[in-house]
């Protein structure tokens, strides 16, 4: 028995690295303007010059690397709200933690480019970082007040809206043609990506996801109940403020760099938790990291290629493949009571 277990899981990871492989791959080809094989591998050895250099070096490559990064970290934050509020349907998005980071971007930005300055990478996810903490401190303050977790869930919802037409409102009446770009920004993007976003989000993440898997063991614990992991030696507030922070810091580099992206924080760990069939945070943590890229890169290249040249909002991409995911996890949800 044990030993399928362990099959089951190293399964698992080969089929999400085999998959992230792939998409990887796919993200290299998929666009308006077709490179074959023989071209991209020129231009990867540092052969070939022109337009197609710059589409594959400075366009795509980033691109697909800040979907990889941004949806891992985007799952991984979900995961770590599901794990807070011991809710399978709490994440950034539908908690209205992504919307409040987005609606202080929005501000700062247009406050900065009606002035002819832009922002730093650094600053957008310091700026979105204080968003997502005002918008988990309304919600934080509901938890106390309600009974119910499905209560909690349409406050955040109710958050979440309230900050999204706040940032609507900005952005359509805004004059200045940089601030109306904000428009697919604010609906969910990964268009513009620079190897300088790439490196700041790298860094920020791989901080943040090294905290989190040190504080694996104490997270297993804390699922089992407060009672066992006091008696485990956790201390429970320490950890508790370090689960907030660790999600909001990479719900806020998410939205800092493409906009609120939907139901990936919610779907992703429910799937993964599925198909490993554990519970443990040491396998849970690098599973939806992966999950995440996979589902991201997917989307987003389905984003720009279906109906390419014109490109789609990724949010509505992953609620068109994720909501089903969704409806069926709380339906099973129900049957178990």
């Amino acid at each position: 028995m044990e030993h399928n277990k362990t099959l089951r899981i190293w399964g698992g990871f080969l089929l999400l690295l085999l998959l992230t492989i792939v998409f990887l791959i796919w993200n290299l080809f998929a666009g308006s303007v077709r490179l074959s094989a023989s071209e991209i591998l020129e231009i990867l050895r540092g052969g070939a010059e022109g337009s197609q250099r710059s589409i594959l070096l400075q366009i795509r490559l980033p691109r697909l690397v800040a979907a990889l990064i941004l949806g891992g970290a985007l799952s991984v934050s979900g995961y770590l709200l599901q794990t807070f509020f011991h809710n399978p349907i709490a994440s950034p998005f539908v908690l209205g933690i992504s919307s409040g980071a987005k609606l202080t971007i929005a501000v700062t930005m247009i406050a900065l480019l009606s002035r002819g300055h832009t922002a730093s990478s650094a600053a957008l996810i310091a700026v979105a970082f204080l968003g997502a903490m005002v918008s988990m401190g309304f919600v934080l303050a509901v938890s106390q007040k309600v009974r119910h977790m499905s209560m909690l869930v349409v406050c955040g919802v109710m958050i979440g809206y309230i900050c999204s037409a706040a940032t609507d409102l900005l952005v359509t009446f805004a004059d200045d043609s940089n601030i109306v770009n904000l428009h697919n920004w604010s609906m969910g993007s990964l268009s513009g990506m620079t190897w300088s976003n790439v490196r700041m989000m790298t860094a920020v993440v791989a901080v943040t996801m090294g905290v989190t898997f040190f504080l694996a063991k104490p997270i297993g614990a804390y699922q089992m109940g407060e009672a066992y992991a006091r008696n485990m030696g956790v201390k429970i507030r320490l950890l508790r403020v370090l689960l907030i922070l660790l999600s909001s810091l990479l719900s806020a580099c998410v939205t800092a760099f493409a906009g609120p992206i939907s139901f990936v924080g919610i779907a992703v760990p429910h799937l993964v938790k599925t198909a490993m069939k554990t519970a443990k945070p040491l396998l849970l943590i690098p599973g939806c990291f992966l999950g995440g890229a996979i589902i991201t890169l997917f989307c987003d290249g389905f984003a720009r290629t279906v109906f390419a040249p014109t490109e789609l909002s990724i949010s509505s991409v992953t609620a068109v493949f994720l909501v089903p995911v969704v409806i069926v996890m709380m339906l099973r949800r129900n049957e178990d009571r």
